[in-house]
């Protein structure tokens, strides 16, 4: 079985980081639409997702993107403008409520867990060692 995703209309060999015609359907309608003023937009939007999911998942650096995907100047500039728009954060929101809600749970979690052990063990900790030390230099001393 192949790790590559199932792709309808291929322009290139498909990278396993690569969404699935399946996952394009779900994600397409989330992006935002062109505003219908100005240049028309001349990449596409799934190559462009393609590209940053194939950064994300490599580790790469932006301009070492592969030649088959767009620039990587433009492929960045729609990262950090959807980043700074919040767009990926609501896209995240979107699908995490739409899994819950096929699953049968509440949209909207409830429940939040904090771990208030390490914070208390850590500052318990610190006092001890530093009267720990303050031992240790008074008996070096020989100071009662």
């Amino acid at each position: 079985m192949s790790s590559l995703p199932n792709v309808a209309n291929v322009k290139r060999k498909p990278y396993v980081s690569g969404m699935s015609d399946a996952e394009w359907k779900i994600i397409e309608p989330k992006l935002p639409a062109h505003k219908g003023f100005g240049c028309p937009r001349e990449v596409d939007l799934r190559e462009i997702i393609n590209a940053i999911f194939y950064v994300q998942r490599t580790g790469c650096q932006w301009e070492m993107l592969p030649h088959d995907f767009p620039l990587h100047q433009t492929v960045y500039k729609y990262f950090h403008k959807w980043q700074r728009k919040g767009i990926w954060q609501r896209i995240y929101d979107e699908l995490r409520k739409e899994a819950r809600e096929k699953t049968g749970r509440v949209p909207d979690s409830s429940v939040a867990m904090a771990d208030s052990q390490s914070v208390k063990t850590t500052e318990k900790r610190g006092k001890s060692m530093v009267l720990t030390v303050a031992r240790k230099l008074k008996d070096v001393n020989g100071t009662s």
